[in-house]
């Protein structure tokens, strides 16, 4: 039987070089109303003593390959939280893209089969992927994938909606994010 193609590696050092920071990629912001509710979003970042020790004590360097656009509503909920985790951080670093800038690296992280944003791809210090998030938690995720498989979009959006009302510290969201920053700031298995 022929072997399925291969898809070609990801240059990642070149992404990294390529992307934006925090500030470039929100001045090139299409909405100022939305580029001032992620700034905002910023200072809503708070984090546990725990929390705060564990992101300040990563072991390597992380660098996360943010793909995010300040038009989606996830965008302006949840890249707050990655972007305040690196300011504490000092060892978890973030650069931003859109889709449009590497829609061949960004096809690679369809959310089934959606093109969602934000999407952050989790690397080592030495540009290995050690995993991805986005572009909601992943018990929301879920919500929305029975929502399609059962032909009801509006009611899984109306549950994320009411989970994110209940949330809004975004808990879930920090400790899904750190657990990625450790696994790829690991230095054993």
């Amino acid at each position: 039987m022929p072997r399925p193609p291969i898809l070609p590696a990801i240059d990642w050092p070149t992404i990294w070089t390529f992307a934006q920071g925090f500030e470039d990629w929100l001045d090139a912001a299409d909405s100022e109303d939305q580029a001032e509710a992620i700034n905002a979003g910023l200072i809503d970042v708070a984090l546990e003593p725990q929390e705060t020790a564990t992101i300040q004590n990563l072991a390597r360097m992380v660098r996360v390959v943010a793909f995010a656009e300040d038009w989606c509503g996830d965008v302006v909920r949840h890249v707050p939280v990655l972007q305040g985790l690196a300011d504490v951080s000092g060892m978890l670093h973030v650069r931003y893209l859109t889709r449009e800038q590497q829609p061949d690296v960004f096809a690679r992280f369809l959310t089934n089969g959606g093109e969602a944003v934000p999407k952050f791809v989790f690397l080592s210090e030495d540009y290995v992927e050690c995993g991805h998030w986005g572009p909601m938690p992943e018990r929301c995720k879920q919500i929305i994938a029975r929502g399609k498989a059962c032909g009801d979009v509006p009611a899984a959006r109306k549950k994320v909606a009411a989970l994110y009302e209940a949330d809004p510290d975004r808990r879930e969201v920090i400790r899904e994010l750190i657990a990625l920053a450790e696994t790829a700031a690991a230095v054993t298995p």
